[in-house]
């Protein structure tokens, strides 16, 4: 899924932010989904429905653990980074 720039873009990621819920609630990417890194494998089940998985933070460090988990785990997902960056990049292909 090397083309999860895009699959944002267009609105066909499932964008999931690993970050706590407080820093999710203080600012987050439109129609995100919020599961915190420890609450990822207690979720398994639901992430696996998933498509077109994009994990992000706040930096990438906890986007590339979720995504390491979960690539282990067989689930295709694509690590994101940072959530500001991600939303920089909507907001210049939106422009």
């Amino acid at each position: 899924m090397k083309n999860y720039p895009e699959l944002i873009a267009t609105g066909k990621a499932t964008i999931v932010d690993v970050r706590s819920p407080e820093e999710f609630e203080a600012g987050h990417l439109e129609n995100s989904i919020n599961v915190p890194l420890h609450e990822i494998p207690v979720r398994m089940d639901e992430l696996r429905k998933m498509n077109n998985i994009v994990l992000c933070c706040a930096s990438g460090t906890r986007s590339r653990h979720a995504t390491n988990v979960l690539q282990k785990e067989g689930i295709s997902c694509e690590n994101g980074g940072s959530w500001i960056d991600l939303n920089l990049y909507l907001q210049t292909k939106t422009v």
